[in-house]
């Protein structure tokens, strides 16, 4: 008997979920998933069931006679990324750039745009966004009378929209990472896995209006809910601060930085990402004997060596900027230790999230689901049900990333058994809803860390942005 295209099919997905949600492990989640569905392949058979898991863990690294060149750029651009916002913390940036905000900037409207503007600016990573602009942020907003809600819903709405949006960004890395994995498994050719990420930008609609609204509210003041009380206080002078703990082990930034050590980065891995996503793209185009455009070029390029390469650039130059403070080599090997650790959670979580598609995808899950629906629902209702399921899931568990991991596998796989072209459509409907689960749950990391960066109470935060 197979349990490929069956009931059956759709346990392992449905166990990462119900214990996603019950237990708010993600991890776990997965492994829970990947262990049911390798069993059921297995036929329950304990000895292929242990070289089914060792093939699907050996492919992460090593595939057809090869080393598996794509899995391995992403996870080392997501270390170089992770080294790069440690130097950036470590270089005093965020320091200077507060204090000429606070030169600078002389009303609230200003002081709430600046905010937004920085948020978008920081689109590297969702945590050091959160935290960066918090920090630069807080001294302006407060002293011109902006509450602390207000400030986290600012953060929040800037952090995880912006990154979702961008391809050279940690997110943007990880939901490559794994579109390319599902167009592999289901053999589609139509577009590459960047291509795709590209072309989801506009169906992401969430994430749009997010961003537009959060600038709206930042233009006028905009004031839902309990956020109008808070800003009545803090117009009396009460913005509703909340000192912020600083870590033992966090790193302690020096006091003579600038703004540059923040701009120069980021500016050098964006150029330095683009430049060489023409440059191997143009290579694999004079290879094949075609001639060169840009949109060819990025058709037919390697993303993962251009992520490293820009990355690579970026980190060489945050540290030739650091140079001329006389760092020690222990501070700055202490720093790029931490970023390293920083990105450890993402990767693991990364890593799992591959097996478990590669795994639903040879159980056929998304075939079967499709064959419950049959023709009593269409194809283009197909999204709706995804982003209600992905919501649901986002809001209890508090995860993007492990909402990514478990349902964009299994929206790949219902649009092959369906209709191939609602794939994008589908994957679309799991992003948006995996940055509302960001927005809206109280136990989700970018909104611990958006209270934490503006110095709000958590709860207070929570209870001031769902209206929004």
């Amino acid at each position: 008997m197979s349990y490929a295209d069956s009931f059956w099919s759709i346990l392992p997905p449905l166990l990462a979920l119900s214990a996603a949600i019950i237990s708010r492990k993600v991890v776990l989640s997965l492994a829970i998933g990947i262990v049911a569905g390798i069993l059921l392949l297995a036929h329950g058979d304990l000895v292929l069931s242990g070289q089914l898991l060792g093939q699907k863990v050996i492919s992460l690294v090593w595939r057809e006679g090869g080393i598996n060149h794509w899995n391995l750029s992403i996870v080392g651009f997501l270390l170089l990324l992770g080294m790069l916002t440690s130097l950036m913390s470590l270089s005093g940036a965020s320091l200077a750039f507060g204090d000429w905000a606070i030169r600078h900037v002389k009303t609230a409207r200003g002081a709430r745009l600046m905010t937004v503007g920085l948020g978008i600016l920081i689109f590297i990573d969702d945590y050091f966004n959160s935290l960066a602009v918090g920090s630069v942020s807080r001294p302006v907003t407060d002293k011109l009378k902006t509450s602390r809600a207000k400030l986290a819903y600012l953060l929040d709405s800037t952090a995880a929209p912006i990154c979702v949006l961008m391809p050279i960004s940690s997110w943007g890395a990880y939901i490559i990472a794994l579109i390319g994995g599902i167009l592999v498994s289901h053999g589609v050719t139509e577009y590459s896995a960047v291509q795709a990420f590209v072309l989801l930008i506009p169906m992401n609609f969430y994430a749009l209006f997010a961003i537009a609204l959060v600038m709206m509210v930042a233009y006028w003041p905009i004031n839902l809910g309990a956020m109008k009380s808070c800003e009545q206080q803090a117009a009396k002078g009460d913005v509703g601060k909340l000192e912020v703990k600083s870590r033992t082990d966090a790193l302690t930034p020096i006091s003579n930085g600038s703004v540059a050590d923040l701009l120069v980065p980021i500016l050098a891995l964006v150029v330095a990402t683009f430049t060489l996503l023409l440059v191997t793209g143009a290579h694999t185009l004079i290879e094949a004997g075609k001639s060169f455009s840009i949109l060819g070029a990025l058709e037919s390029t390697d993303v993962g060596l251009s992520l490293m390469g820009g990355g690579l650039i970026a980190l060489v130059t945050a540290l030739s900027l650091l140079a001329r403070h006389q760092l020690s080599l222990t501070q700055v090997l202490m720093a790029l230790w931490r970023g390293v650790k920083s990105m450890r959670p993402a990767i693991v979580i990364l890593f799992f999230a591959w097996c478990i598609g590669s795994v639903i995808s040879d159980l056929d899950t998304g075939q079967y689901l499709a064959s419950l629906i049959g023709e009593q629902v269409s194809s283009q209702a197909l999204p709706l049900m995804v982003f209600v399921l992905a919501g649901i899931m986002a809001f209890a568990t508090g995860t993007s990333w492990g909402t990514f991991g478990i349902m964009l596998p299994i929206a790949g796989d219902m649009a092959v058994a369906t209709d191939t072209a609602m794939m994008l459509p589908l994957m679309a409907a799991v992003l948006a809803d995996a940055v509302f689960g960001d927005h809206c749950s109280p136990i989700s990391d970018t909104t611990i860390l958006s209270s934490t960066g503006a110095g709000c109470e958590h709860i207070q935060h929570v209870r001031t942005q769902l209206p929004y």
